[in-house]
């Protein structure tokens, strides 16, 4: 088994190193990258101890609750000890999934309340994701809770603080935040590979009903079979409605629309690769354009964000952009445009293209000389050709890079492994209350900007909204 584990490794490692990178010298060549993830290979190299051992439970068991569970479930030592969901048919599926004994129940409280287990995920809707967090941790669980953080910004300090007061192990769920292409992205935008970067154009479109969320319902659904009681718990009455139950991302009672979806990843990927905590003026524009089927949210929007210049990066705006009737079929990119040259991110990897400016301005071709008498026009091009030499002409070129994550690198694995790797080290997690909130602030200040039809000014340090003098 340990040849075996070994062997795996080293042809993971090859993998990374044969990744189509164009350079082989320099800083770049440390390939920071490579090292974290053998870093993790090499830590669950070692055999698990009984004192080692997860035991976990997960809150909310819908599609991500399944994905997160999945993936946890292959970390050595981590083992799941309970399931919550409030309608019956999918605690009647966890049992299916990992046998008759596993615990199952309908109210969280009761599972945090089990000493035997150690840490919490939480996967429900957004609705319930602050309220949950505080008392898991309170409890004394380690969380993983799925992005977007909280419901609405005025909930983000007070789980921070949460946390802190705690000192328990807590993990937002934005995978991006481990890639392995995004640590790479890190590396050459600190290396300066785009020059001085000024926009970042990020997009996250779909084209299809289950990417716009009218996801499969089940043909049990009824009072008797969802706990909505529950579900409202706290809130004011609303009728059964079992759209916004098994559909809750249409509806801003319980989701937070494309923005808290999809926005939030666009914007952990950009914080994570710029080191920034965040913009500071936020605005945003959308419509219902085509899945009219009783949501409160748009399926298109757009977002226009400011960045202040920092110690970390110089100022620059993000444009945000999710359409759920797309006519590319569906995309996902994150563009780095700087003086220098573009780095774009996909799902598998990124390129980087270089453009760079000659010394000299330029004359002739699409200019204003052509429009002066013919004397001029010698007498000019004459005193161009004194001022600038013909070095200075060139436009300096540089070889593109082209890189790849290894084949069958998983980053949802590598984000839950993090934070596996944080409750057994006590090493610090890579994206933790304070970042999961500089995260979903920006994205929730979207919602605000497009219902309110106002600019948000947001504070990025201290993590709150700047109220305006009027």
């Amino acid at each position: 088994m340990a040849n075996k584990s070994l062997s795996s490794r080293r042809k993971f490692l090859q993998q990374i190193g044969s990744t189509g990178l164009l350079f082989t010298a320099g800083p770049l060549a440390a390939l920071a990258s490579a090292e974290k993830a053998e870093e993790r290979i090499l830590l669950y190299d070692k055999t698990i101890s009984p004192n080692d051992k997860i035991r976990v439970g997960v809150i909310g068991f819908g599609i991500q609750g399944h994905a997160d569970v999945n993936s946890a479930l292959q970390v050595p030592g981590v083992e799941l000890a309970g399931v919550c969901d409030l309608y019956s048919g999918r605690l009647e599926n966890a049992k299916e999934l990992y046998g008759k004994d596993i615990y199952t129940t309908k109210e969280y409280r009761d599972l945090l309340g089990r000493k035997d287990i150690d840490a919490v995920i939480i996967a429900t809707s957004d609705n319930w994701h602050a309220r949950i967090t505080k008392d898991a941790l309170q409890k004394g669980k380690a969380v993983y809770c799925e992005k977007p953080m909280v419901h609405k910004i005025s909930e983000g300090l007070e789980v921070v603080e949460a946390q802190r007061a705690s000192k328990k192990t807590m993990q937002v769920g934005s995978q991006r935040v481990s890639s392995i292409v995004y640590a790479k992205a890190h590396e050459l935008y600190k290396a300066g590979e785009i020059g001085k970067l000024n926009m970042v154009n990020a997009v996250y479109d779909r084209q299809s009903a289950l990417g716009a969320w009218e996801y499969t319902m089940p043909l049990d659904e009824s009072p008797e079979t969802v706990d909505w009681d529950r579900y409202i718990a706290g809130m004011h009455k609303i009728p059964y409605d079992p759209k916004k139950f098994f559909w809750w991302r249409n509806y801003r009672d319980f989701g937070t629309g494309v923005a808290g979806d999809l926005f939030v990843h666009l914007l952990s990927g950009t914080h994570v690769i710029t080191d920034s905590l965040g913009p500071t003026k936020i605005f945003s524009s959308g419509q219902l354009s085509y899945w009219k089927d009783g949501r409160d949210v748009p399926d298109v929007m757009t977002g226009i964000l400011q960045y202040p210049e920092t110690t970390t990066h110089p100022a620059f705006q993000l444009t945000l952009q999710v359409n759920f009737v797309s006519g590319t079929g569906g995309q996902e990119m994150i563009k780095l445009v700087g003086e220098e040259g573009t780095m774009e991110l996909t799902n598998d990897g990124l390129k980087v293209h270089h453009s760079i400016m000659s010394k000299a301005p330029g004359i002739g071709g699409w200019d204003a000389l052509g429009t002066y008498p013919k004397a001029m026009q010698d007498a000019l091009e004459a005193r161009y050709k004194q001022k600038w030499s013909a070095e200075d002409m060139k436009r300096p070129t540089k070889p593109d890079i082209d890189y790849k994550q290894p084949q069958g690198y998983n980053e949802h694995l590598a984000h839950v492994t993090n934070f596996f790797d944080s409750m057994r080290t006590g090493k610090p997690v890579v994206e933790d209350a304070v970042f999961g909130f500089r995260a979903a602030a920006p994205a929730l200040a979207c919602n605000d900007s497009y219902f309110q039809k106002k600019i948000i000014s947001w504070d990025p340090e201290n993590m709150k909204v700047v109220k305006e003098n009027v």
